[in-house]
């Protein structure tokens, strides 16, 4: 009986393989800003991205979205309690050349130490 416990006990822990998403340690955290652009094309204003939504992807199998968070006055936004994997942020962009008038901004990341903190610095997104 003994043997019969250990045994289930010792695979139990190893089918227990984390994956990409919540449960971890790690963080991934960045800034959001916005490049102003007028009907030239040209530069007029850069500024924080404020109450944005940035999309994370859990993994490479899909392309739909697991978590979202908002950012903060000053554009910057955090993803905390993470599983080591890669993990795809998005934030949409103004396209004029879209035909539905935007377009996603990836930035694919590999996090490789369970208590990492993955900075992605500044994404721009264009309005």
């Amino acid at each position: 009986m003994k043997y019969l416990i250990y045994l289930l006990s010792t695979l139990v822990l190893l089918s227990c393989n984390k994956t990409e998403g919540e449960g971890g340690f790690a963080t991934i955290k960045g800034t959001i800003v916005t490049y102003d652009l007028n009907s030239a094309g040209e530069l007029t204003a850069t500024y924080p991205a404020t109450d944005e939504d940035v999309y994370i992807i859990y993994g490479t199998e899909d392309n739909t979205y697991n978590d979202k968070t908002t950012t903060s006055y000053d554009g910057s936004y955090i993803f905390t309690n993470l599983n080591k994997g890669t993990y795809t942020l998005y934030v949409y962009s103004q396209c004029d050349t879209c035909l539905s008038g935007q377009n996603a901004i990836t930035k694919e990341i590999l996090i490789t130490d369970k208590k990492e903190v993955f900075d992605t610095g500044e994404i721009i997104r264009y309005d």
